[in-house]
């Protein structure tokens, strides 16, 4: 059995037009991650936890509840007695591309290291084979409990837990970019695999190309790193081997509607066959096609009957040791 926990927040989710048709559902970035591996990873050797910290309300409760129908272990959830989830609004444009507006500046998980039954939620993880965060998990935290989530990773990392990073870069979330460049350093010392975007990386470092982004991340200490490029697929390398990088294209999607959660769905295809021991081309395929079919649908978690097929396709070929090319 491999164990995953996925750190973060997840937010209320309003999705559509300002005083017209609205829906509601919730979202993360890691939420959204930890939902779709959990789906992806059924029936295999895969325990998927999710970490946060939840408010007591019905909304909450309800929300919670859901992770545990889809397969998410939520043992190590904390209950904040005062504060409630975040939200956020999704607005998208023709060609399907998002903009956001947020809600969270007093939410539970931003206060999840203050939290009075966190030394209970280390215990509950200390066993994980990985821990994945993102670079928002960081920067919702105030400055000090901040570094005090770097300094447990570094705990984590100690004990071989092998952590996982996506970059996600998100500015109006930090105080500046150079605080931001400073935390990414620490965590990227003892990061086992980042998955970072190339847009992210250029915005953040001013990286010219995916070769500067592969050089500087083995600089920084990464030991394997996927860029991803969007539509034109993405590019692995085993930095720490220093093995050539091998770009893996995507399929062309026809006609996407709502690419919120692309990254996110990508990561989960790609941890689900990383974490069975796959190549790494087979762990990018799954990625693509799991990406491929969120990005047809509206908001950051779609039905999982439109996943259904994908992530059976995911479970038959991993029980063969391959993925469909």
């Amino acid at each position: 059995m491999k164990r995953i926990a996925l750190l973060g927040e997840c937010m209320i989710e309003l999705n559509g037009t300002p005083f017209g048709d609205m829906q509601q559902s919730f979202g993360g970035d890691t939420l959204n991650t930890a939902i779709y591996l959990a789906r992806a990873s059924q029936r295999t050797d895969i325990q998927v936890s999710y970490l946060t910290a939840m408010g007591q309300d019905p909304l909450s409760q309800q929300i919670i509840a859901r992770w545990q129908q889809a397969g998410i272990d939520t043992s190590a959830v904390l209950i904040d007695q005062q504060r409630h989830p975040g939200l956020y609004l999704i607005q998208l444009d023709e060609r399907g591309e998002r903009t956001f507006l947020y809600w969270r500046n007093d939410s539970a998980a931003r206060y999840l290291m203050q939290h009075p039954q966190l030394p209970q939620l280390k215990q509950a993880v200390s066993d994980v084979d990985a821990l994945y965060l993102s670079g928002i998990s960081l920067a919702i935290l105030p400055a000090a409990d901040r570094q005090a989530l770097l300094l447990w990773l570094a705990e984590l990392h100690r004990a071989d837990v092998a952590i996982i990073f996506d970059s996600n870069y998100r500015p109006a979330l930090w105080q500046s970019p150079a605080d931001a460049r400073a935390c990414y350093q620490q965590l990227l010392a003892i990061t086992a695999l980042a998955l970072v975007t190339d847009d992210d990386e250029q915005a953040l470092w001013g990286d010219e190309d995916v070769t500067r982004t592969l050089q500087r991340l083995k600089a920084a200490g990464v030991q394997q790193a996927v860029v991803k490029q969007g539509a034109a697929g993405c590019c692995y390398q085993a930095l720490k081997t220093g093995e050539p990088a091998i770009t893996i294209p995507t399929q062309t999607v026809s006609k996407v509607v709502d690419t919120t959660s692309a990254g996110d769905s990508f990561n989960a295809g790609f941890l689900t066959g990383f974490l069975q021991d796959l190549p790494p081309e087979e762990c990018a395929r799954m990625g693509h096609q799991l990406a491929g079919i969120v990005i047809q649908h509206k908001g950051a978690i779609i039905p999982e009957c439109a996943t259904r097929a994908v992530t059976n396709t995911f479970i038959m070929h991993m029980a063969n040791g391959q993925t469909s090319h």
